[in-house]
């Protein structure tokens, strides 16, 4: 196991450790619960990861900064992390120009990227380098798509793929990285869960999109794809909320059946988790149970016009934690129980990109953004620490 260099450790956790710990509830309900899951170690890393993550969205999401304004940002954001910019004059910079529509809890978190940092400055090199990889292409590829977003969608089931790739399977592999760092025994089954930690951020994400169209339209932004609502007689552009027709209903199905083969795959994802490592897996059992079931709320109301029509409810939630607990260690178990929360949906074979034999740098749809190739696939045995000024 990694000794880290925890600086703050001792008789208290220290300034940024007590930081993390409180913003986190304040800028996620949903990774407030499930990364406390985790044991300690991956606990701290994970929750800094996340709220990395989190500033990067914050700098993307602002409407008050132009395109320019959000590339230069986004550019000095991870170089502060990597330690080639000052982390309080990048925060001193961004934090002002941040409108009302930003939450308070983000702007604080913008404001506090100096004590961030704190965290991630101690964490081990292994640690470090897979967040610092996934926020350089995270960073790059959200500009890229958030840049030309429109009402008019994505044009192609492909491009609703490489965004889910930007914004949530890179996120999956890094989680993968610190997995395998911290349980030496997944190092088997590293290349077969980095494919399938892509396939896991993209069934998430899918549910996401379906479920908030609505608040996005209305921010001036579609991520569902142009191609398969046009086969049924839809134009995005000038889809309105409360009248869909069925055309509309019908892509809806196929969608919600795209997301559900994606949460089967994240299903094969946690089984391949010792079930020693009860929190690891709960970590990932609680995200799929909540997809699930708000793919069941979306399925059953595909006329819906409002997120909040197909929220789960705090019961199901709490049933879902219950059963997941119940049957944590028992793949059999968590087989059955997938299968009767999915009964009833819609199941669509994913496009052959999904299924073709590749290496990790390599996979759907990792392979067909160009902006990737620019960023090393970090093997095991090639870790380079990240420097610090």
């Amino acid at each position: 196991m990694i000794e880290l260099n925890n600086a703050t450790a001792g008789n208290g956790r220290g300034k940024a450790d007590t930081y993390q710990d409180a913003i986190l509830p304040k800028v996620s309900r949903t990774f407030a619960l499930t990364i406390p899951q985790l044991p300690p170690q991956l606990r701290r890393a994970v929750a800094n990861a996340y709220l990395l993550c989190r500033i990067a969205d914050t700098i993307e999401d602002e409407p008050a900064l132009s395109a320019e304004q959000k590339r230069a940002f986004e550019n000095a954001f991870v170089d502060a992390v990597t330690g080639d910019a000052d982390a309080k004059e990048v925060a001193d910079e961004v934090t002002p120009l941040l409108s009302a529509s930003t939450l308070e809890a983000e702007r604080d978190l913008m404001q506090q990227l100096p004590l961030v940092l704190d965290v991630t400055r101690s964490l081990s090199p292994p640690q470090q380098a897979s967040i610092v990889k996934c926020l350089r292409i995270m960073s790059h590829g959200m500009h890229d798509f958030q840049r030309k977003a429109g009402l008019q969608g994505l044009p192609t089931l492909h491009d609703l793929d490489r965004y889910c790739y930007c914004v949530a399977g890179v996120v999956g592999e890094m989680l993968t990285e610190l997995f395998v760092d911290f349980e030496p025994l997944l190092v088997p089954h590293r290349n077969t869960m980095l494919r399938l930690a892509v396939s896991f951020g993209q069934g998430l994400q899918m549910v996401n999109i379906l479920k908030d169209q609505w608040e996005d339209r209305t921010r001036g932004a579609c991520w569902l794809p142009q191609d398969m609502f046009a086969r049924h007689g839809v134009k995005l552009a000038t889809l309105e909320a409360g009248k869909q027709n069925a055309g509309y209903a019908a892509t809806m199905s196929e969608l919600v059946g795209i997301a559900h083969a994606h949460l089967r795959q994240a299903l094969e994802y946690t089984l391949l988790i010792p079930t020693k490592h009860a929190g690891i897996r709960r970590f990932c059992l609680w995200a799929i149970g909540m997809a699930l079931l708000t793919l069941r709320n979306l399925q059953h109301n595909l006329d819906f016009s409002a997120g909040t029509q197909v929220k789960i409810s705090r019961k199901a939630v709490a049933r879902t934690i219950l059963l997941t607990r119940v049957l944590g260690k028992s793949n059999a178990g968590l087989r059955w129980l997938f299968a009767m929360t999915a009964r009833g949906l819609p199941l669509t074979p994913l496009t052959a990109e999904w299924s073709e034999p590749s290496t990790p740098a390599r996979t759907w749809p990792k392979r067909s953004i160009p902006h990737i190739a620019d960023v090393a696939w970090r093997e095991p045995a090639d870790v380079q620490e990240v420097h610090h000024r």
